[in-house]
């Protein structure tokens, strides 16, 4: 069985930086032990990075909030903590996106990269209720066959109550929500 993991902006900004929150931080030795099994197994990892420009306060989501964040080549913009030793590690790919969900063109890269023939996506990260659910639309609608899973344990919100929402919707929407 081939399985990709997909740890979702897991970056500094998100857990202790600008945007940070508690439940975030509580992540870090769950996803680096999932990394690590992942690896170890022969799997592949991919990391997202949620990523902006200077001009983020101008751009819509600048707009609605109004918080610089993951500014490329910036420290919040970087992995967060021990998860940045896999950095270059065999079987690990990054990929700066510049929205909420990965855009279709780069899910055509990565399925190219990666390859297609991902039996099992399992997904982890921040924010449950904006980041993790649309990459989580994006991954089914690219590998419509694959058994896709979202590890609550893993996932955090700064709104415990969007949270548990979110992941009835991703139940509803036929992923696989393990660990609540």
């Amino acid at each position: 069985m081939n399985k990709l993991l997909v740890v979702v902006d897991y970056q500094k900004d998100f857990v202790d930086g600008a945007l940070g929150f508690d439940k975030a931080i509580s992540l870090e030795d769950g996803i680096y032990n999932k990394v690590r099994e992942y690896l170890n197994e022969g799997n592949k990892v991919l990391f997202t990075r949620d990523t902006h420009k200077e001009n983020y306060l101008e751009t819509r989501e600048g707009l609605n909030l109004p918080v610089l964040h993951c500014i490329k080549g910036t420290n919040g913009h970087e992995i967060f903590g021990s998860l940045n030793v896999f950095n270059r590690e065999e079987n690990t790919y990054y990929l700066d996106k510049y929205g909420f969900g990965i855009a279709p063109e780069d899910m055509i890269k990565i399925s190219k990269e990666i390859g297609k023939d991902i039996d099992e996506i399992e997904i982890v990260g921040v924010v449950t209720n904006i980041c993790v659910i649309s990459n989580f639309v994006m991954f089914q609608s690219q590998y419509r066959n694959a058994n896709i899973v979202v590890d609550a344990s893993l996932c955090a919100s700064f709104d415990e109550e969007l949270h548990k929402k979110t992941l009835d919707v991703i139940d509803g929407l036929q992923g696989k929500v393990i660990n609540r």
